[in-house]
């Protein structure tokens, strides 16, 4: 029996492991960075060992460290979460030699399933369909569009979409260098790209008794930069015979390979949603397991320690109840290519949480995002019998949730929600590449939501509204995300405060965290909380900006190239050097922050005069990179 458990993995998923673990009666143990001493993960645990260093290589990726926290806090077991360690046999094997119980597959499935290329050799021997290979060194126009692949790791590094043969060259030498970066293995493949693909799971379940349970299907088409934003289970709109040949696919692969314990079978369907085709198996525990959770009334977890017991499974899985979807609240600008965002958690709650809205998080309010690590903030999953009701619930909580701090994904993901695309059930892995414009543009209500900040403020100061009665006040307001800026003006009269601008809105009440609105003879209530110069107004976010420009301060040069969030260099672009010639818009360096890279292109064309960046190099938002003088003749 499993009395303590060690969890190798930090944030949410440490969490969430440790709240099965309290239900079970099993202690555990944390481990952190020097990053996350102070965070959620470490304060829930009943003890914690600390792993020198900040840089996931140092510390959560060394998995001797972690064997050596084990053993020190008295563990007998070692839980991976998923990432970081989760699909590596090498740290499997090490933990087993050291006598502690693996809570995950053996190291021979973990290892024939780490290569996708040797996957799909497995698979293809079991019967399992597949994408045809392509050989990228003879693929012409007719093989297009590509897709490139890392073989090793996933979390869409080293992935690469190809439409043209005089861009493969280049995508397929910046995927192997991304693949190497990330995994330590530069091996990269390439397969046909499915315009209008569905990307659809199977959930499996496996002993050592040789008993398998396939778990439903869940749909991860939503998905930016190749991660998953939004997930539901079941998939809906499944042939019954599709939806067949995929569990049975996903059961022959575990056989196969001889699994147990919780996996993960991904598969493409195409737009006819014919004769799916295998994609990877992952070998741990899914960001999305929750949706199959609660469709199947299971907590995998518990299921996931029984097995490593040696427990054996029922014969068959519990029944299929209702509709379960989960999106991915994420600190990132939408608007600004996903950039990732860092900064002060001051409020993190949702309408509605309990036995319905599950939200997973490694976040509480007062804890920092840092750049270090992934900006998954929660997991906010809603389930109800109808897959409109889950839905509808879903778009609801998020709207209605108090995040205060960074940017978040929520206008996105609220928006995705009530699209008539997902609404129907019509989505597939291009939906963001097709919509991602639409979807971020201003919310409506922002110039309102400013309005409210300025009266909020202005109630903390009613002694001012004595001064120049007769005169407008005026107050700037940045929104977030976005940038867009609004100027709202109002005056002070003995009747109160009254707005200029706003026919037909009048002003009620105004306290500093509430204003009370009419407009149009509608009356609403107006929640205003204040951190410092950010103010969010229900859903709103916005940067109180000064009165009066800095006149002291000056424009950065032209042709600077400035850092656009924190974040490490992990590599410079071919031929960048002090004297080459760039054009606008083409890649210079890469930036990896909070696990993801980004690419940073040229400001301009010109000569690159100045370079400050070097791999390896840490770098702050707005720190100086490089400088592209422009030529005259360009700069014309």
């Amino acid at each position: 029996m499993v009395t303590s458990v060690l969890v190798a993995n930090r944030g949410e998923i440490a969490c969430r492991v440790f709240r099965t673990c309290r239900e079970l009666g099993v202690a555990t143990v944390a481990v952190y960075s020097d990053a996350d001493a102070g965070t959620l993960h470490v304060r829930e645990a009943d003890a914690a060992v600390r792993l020198p260093g900040t840089a996931p290589r140092d510390t959560y990726l060394r998995g001797e460290a972690v064997v050596a926290a084990a053993l020190a806090a008295g563990a007998d077991a070692v839980h991976p979460g998923y990432g970081f360690l989760s699909e590596n046999a090498a740290f499997a094997r090490r933990v087993r030699a050291a006598g502690l119980v693996w809570i995950g597959p053996p190291p021979e499935a973990i290892e024939a399933m780490a290569s996708k290329t040797r996957a799909k050799a497995l698979m293809a021997a079991a019967g399992v369909p597949l994408l045809a290979a392509v050989d990228p060194a003879a693929a012409g126009a007719a093989d297009m569009p590509l897709i490139l692949k890392a073989a090793a790791g996933g979390g869409g590094r080293g992935m690469r979409i190809v439409r043209e043969p005089r861009l493969l060259a280049a995508e397929l030498a910046s995927a192997r260098a991304e693949a190497e970066a990330a995994f330590g293995d530069g091996e990269v493949f390439a397969e046909p790209f499915l315009e209008g693909a569905r990307h659809v799971e199977v959930q499996i379940l496996a002993d050592t008794h040789g008993t398998v349970w396939e778990l439903g299907t869940r749909d991860c088409s939503l998905q930016r930069r190749h991660q998953k934003v939004i997930e539901e289970a079941p998939a809906p709109g499944l042939a019954e015979d599709v939806r067949k040949t995929l569990c049975r696919a996903a059961t022959d692969a575990a056989r196969a390979i001889g699994y147990v314990g919780a996996g993960t079978v991904e598969f493409l369907v195409p737009a006819d949603g014919r004769r799916p085709c295998f994609l990877e198996m992952n070998t741990r525990l899914q960001v999305e397991h929750p949706v199959t959770e609660r469709v199947y009334g299971v907590d995998l977890v518990a299921l996931q320690i029984r097995l490593a017991e040696g427990a054996p499974l029922p014969p068959g899985p519990p029944p299929a109840r209702g509709h379960a979807v989960e999106a991915r609240l994420y600190a990132e600008d939408p608007a600004r290519d996903f950039a990732p965002q860092t900064g002060v958690v001051r409020a993190l709650g949702f309408p509605g949480e309990g036995s319905t809205l599950r939200v997973d998080t490694g976040y509480a309010a007062g804890d920092t995002v840092s750049p270090h690590y992934d900006a998954l903030l929660a997991k906010v999953v809603a389930w109800a019998p109808s897959r409109a009701e889950a839905v509808r619930k879903l778009a609801h909580a998020l709207e209605n949730a108090r995040v205060h701090g960074p940017v978040t994904n929520r206008d996105l993901l609220v928006r995705t929600l009530r699209h008539p695309e997902f609404t129907d059930a019509r989505t597939d892995t291009g939906f963001y590449a097709r919509h991602l414009p639409e979807l971020t543009v201003p919310r409506e209500g922002e110039r309102l939501a400013a309005l409210v900040a300025a009266l909020a403020d202005a109630s903390r100061h009613p002694g001012a509204w004595r001064n120049v009665p007769s005169q407008p006040q005026s107050k700037r307001y940045r929104t977030e995300p976005g940038g867009t800026e609004h100027e709202v003006r109002y005056r002070c009269t003995r009747q109160g405060l009254v707005p200029e601008g706003f026919p037909g809105v009048r002003v009620l009440s105004a306290a500093p965290d509430r204003v009370v609105l009419e407009t149009g003879g509608v009356r609403r209530t107006h929640p205003v909380a204040v951190y410092g110069t950010r103010v969010h107004v229900g859903p709103h976010a916005l940067t109180a900006l000064p009165r009066f420009p800095d006149a002291t301060a000056r424009d950065t040069d032209p042709g600077s190239l400035l850092a656009p969030m924190p974040g490490t260099v992990v590599r410079l672009a071919e031929g960048v050097a002090v004297g080459a010639v760039v054009t606008a818009g083409a890649p210079l360096l890469w930036l990896e922050a909070m696990k993801m890279e980004h690419r940073v292109v040229a400001p301009a064309s010109g000569t690159l005069t100045a370079l400050h960046a070097a791999p390896g190099r840490q770098v702050e938002t707005g720190e100086l990179l490089a400088v592209v003088t422009e030529t005259e003749e360009e700069s014309a």
